[in-house]
């Protein structure tokens, strides 16, 4: 799609857009169900980068203390508990700059993604940049999909970050696409962006080929020693026009709630879910910032109607 269509469905009246995005939505999904995603930090903190949101950068003093890569027993236990817990989707992300074949570090993760995909379950990670070697690595060992966001438009990328540039992570999409894995891209809003960059980013999204199979929509977490430690919060209001105008625009994706449920109501979250999200981060906490808890989100979901998407026949099949 075009800046201008994207904008024109942007600004429709409120309730206008958001039918709309139900509409899409219902054409294009059945039974009314949420996709449940744990994600999980296999190596927090010590990244090299300098993306101004990120708590686990090594250039700023934040309460995020590096770490060690997870071993493969630590990571299944967790697995196993978000799968107990309805769980459809584990993910597991990385903090560095991103993969290189043969290194030692890469080679534990593809076995410890070996055996999460005997779980029954989606796999995604997000492990930085990565070259086409690498995906098909990854693809091998079992990844479904890989997340890498562009988090924002490409004029406002530099704002964002200086240490990588936004054709870096074009660059790591198109070698995930090569390979046949999914891509789940996305990206964050209120780091001092405008509407025109949220679109901007969309327009981005809507011209990948093959499209995006989930587009997460993180609210900023500003976290406390991150140059973005001030941004205020996302208007709600802005948040649903944007889930509306993605699920427009992307019919077929998965449209998944991320960073920043924890500072919206129930309410917001509902009339998010009637614009067109069908994905939720689950469990109490993300990479680093917190989430609403497993019950809490049970209980939602079922006082909305809401049922959890039960995993890909594919994925049950590999767990056999």
């Amino acid at each position: 799609m075009t800046l201008a269509e994207l904008q024109a469905i942007y600004d429709q009246p409120f309730f206008d857009l958001i039918q709309r995005g139900r509409n899409a939505y219902l054409e294009h999904w059945s039974n009314n169900e949420v996709q449940l995603c744990t994600l999980l930090s296999i190596k927090t903190g010590g990244c090299s980068e300098d993306c101004g949101y990120c708590a686990q950068s090594a250039r700023y003093t934040t309460d995020v203390k590096a770490g060690r890569l997870m071993e493969t027993d630590a990571v299944l236990e967790v697995a196993r508990r978000a799968r107990e817990n309805g769980s459809t989707r584990f993910c597991m992300g990385a903090a560095w700059k991103g993969v290189r074949s043969g290194d030692a570090k890469f080679e534990q993760v593809l076995g410890t993604i070996r055996e999460v995909s005997k779980l029954g379950m989606e796999v995604c990670v997000t492990l930085g940049q990565l070259s086409l070697p690498e995906a098909r690595q990854l693809k091998d060992a079992g990844v479904t999909a890989y997340n890498h966001n562009i988090d924002t438009s490409p004029e406002y990328y530099p704002k964002v970050v200086s240490t990588h540039t936004f054709q870096d992570r074009v660059d790591t999409i198109q070698a995930v696409q090569q390979a046949g894995m999914d891509v789940c891209c996305g990206g964050i809003i209120g780091m001092g962006e405008t509407v025109h960059d949220r679109l901007r980013m969309l327009e981005v999204l809507t011209n990948f080929s093959p499209a995006p199979e989930s587009v997460p929509i993180n609210c900023l977490m500003a976290m406390p020693g991150t140059p973005m430690e001030a941004q205020p919060p996302v208007e709600v209001f802005e948040l649903v026009r944007l889930v509306a105008t993605t699920r427009i625009a992307l019919p077929k994706a998965k449209v998944r709630l991320s960073a920043g449920r924890t500072r919206l109501s129930r309410e917001a979250q509902a009339l998010c879910f009637f614009a067109g999200a069908n994905s939720i981060f689950y469990g109490d906490k993300l990479l680093t910032a917190a989430n609403p808890g497993a019950d809490e989100d049970r209980q939602l979901l079922a006082e909305l109607d809401l049922t959890p998407q039960p995993p890909r026949a594919a994925c049950l099949a590999g767990a056999r």
